[in-house]
């Protein structure tokens, strides 16, 4: 089938689900959900399976163990997926909710109120268990989703799309509600990019390469899940301690996900006694260090000398950048020229300086005394996340329901025309 008429068709009925979803009680949506939830776990082993044969393929192609480890789908995470589900349910509805409310002198009541945005198509790449967490999130903020998942994990994508759309349908929810373009052509990318009228938004979560060619060829607003190049600043008056396990967990943890810690700044003043206690625990870990000219000097051997190019790498794997810096200027410097305006922590006992790294790094979340970790959506009491938006417009940070919901007002009079 022609890739435009194949979208199209998708995309009506998309719509026509929509209406449906948009003024569904929050009773039905939830006992919706839980059946997604008990899909999934019924499914476990089907689940499996199907991601087995991605990851075969996946090592087929020879993939880094950092991105089998995203492709992979264990019991560990299947319940993660379940779990996920039954919190999204147990969240409050955002869909209705009075944001604002306020009687004007003529006595006209303006409500400002929650409404779904629409059709929603998202385009991601290696991560399978998106797809359980786009159609929960999409589905309890009243809105329809068109999913366009990588080839890579196309197997799974599909084994948890059938369990979620089984769950819904049998519940009465519309077919079309949610699809998943399993033709993962880029005909059908473009086709998606440019149904304006038909898709109300799209949301790429992925690599910087599929991020760009999504925002240069849509012609439908894009809120964009942008690469994750975060910072750790360690401060000359900082808990080193602390700061170690700190680096150690935002590094090493997971580190083939967008939150993970790619440079690490240390200050002149503490780096001596640092650097070589935690490069120690690093390397033992499996983790290369690319230094500047004063890390090298430090650490030696253990460091190969890193470059720009480096300092403006998404890794995702165990791979870390290192710069000494002189001053907490130099750090926010750095983090402003290099950063992705995603997640970034200083460690430090000094409130004057914490307060200058809040107010003057401009990224989606900033911590201090905490690891990038926790920008999830679920760590912020979200349930989950449909991506973690780096623009600066409509939503910030993860998204949750809130963010998937725009508004509109309501107005309430009682014969008030308007007066010359």
């Amino acid at each position: 089938m022609d890739a435009v008429k194949k979208i199209d068709e998708m995309a009506i009925s998309a719509g026509s689900a929509e209406k449906q979803l948009s003024v569904m009680s929050t009773k039905q949506k939830n006992i919706v959900l839980t059946c997604m939830a008990d899909s999934i776990f019924a499914r476990r082993e089907e689940i499996k399976k199907a991601n087995d044969k991605d990851i075969a393929a996946a090592k087929k192609d020879n993939k880094n163990k950092a991105f089998i480890e995203r492709l992979r789908l264990d019991d560990k995470r299947i319940d993660g997926m379940v779990q996920m589900i039954k919190e999204v349910a147990d969240l409050d509805d955002p869909v209705g909710e009075v944001i604002e409310k306020k009687t004007r002198p003529n006595g006209l009541v303006i409500e400002k109120v929650r409404v779904p945005i629409g059709v929603i198509g998202i385009i991601y790449e290696s991560r399978p268990n998106v797809t359980a967490e786009c159609i929960a999130l999409c589905f309890k903020s009243g809105n329809a989703a068109i999913l366009r998942g990588g080839s890579c994990a196309i197997n799974s994508n599909k084994a948890i799309f059938d369990a979620l759309k089984k769950a819904a349908e049998d519940n009465g929810v519309k077919e079309g509600a949610f699809g998943l373009i399993e033709d993962t052509s880029r005909l059908l990318v473009g086709a998606m990019l440019t149904a304006d009228g038909k898709i109300d938004l799209i949301m790429p979560r992925g690599g910087e390469d599929l991020i760009r060619e999504v925002v240069s060829k849509s012609t439908i607003p894009v809120i964009k899940h942008y690469k994750g190049i975060c910072h750790v600043y360690v401060d000359s008056e900082s808990d080193l301690d602390m700061a170690e396990e700190i680096c150690l967990n935002a590094k090493i943890e997971r580190p083939g996900v967008c939150n993970a810690m790619e440079t690490l700044l240390v200050h002149n003043a503490c780096a001596g006694e640092f650097l070589p206690k935690l490069a120690e625990k690093l390397i033992r870990s499996g983790v290369k260090i690319k230094g500047c000219e004063k890390t090298i000097k430090i650490l030696g051997e253990e460091a190969e000398k890193a470059t720009e190019k480096d300092f403006a790498t998404e890794w995702l794997d165990l791979v870390l950048n290192v710069r000494i810096v002189d001053s907490p200027e130099e750090a926010i410097e750095h983090i402003s020229r290099f950063g992705s305006r995603h997640s970034d922590a200083v460690v430090t006992k000094n409130k004057k300086n914490a307060d200058k790294f809040l107010r003057e790094v401009d990224s989606a979340v900033v911590y201090v005394n905490a690891s990038t970790r926790f920008t999830d959506g679920g760590e912020f009491g979200k349930g989950a996340e449909i991506g973690i938006s780096t623009d600066k417009i409509h939503a910030r940070g993860p998204m949750g329901l809130e963010e998937l919901c725009s508004y509109k007002y309501v107005v309430h009079g009682t014969g008030q025309i308007r007066e010359r």
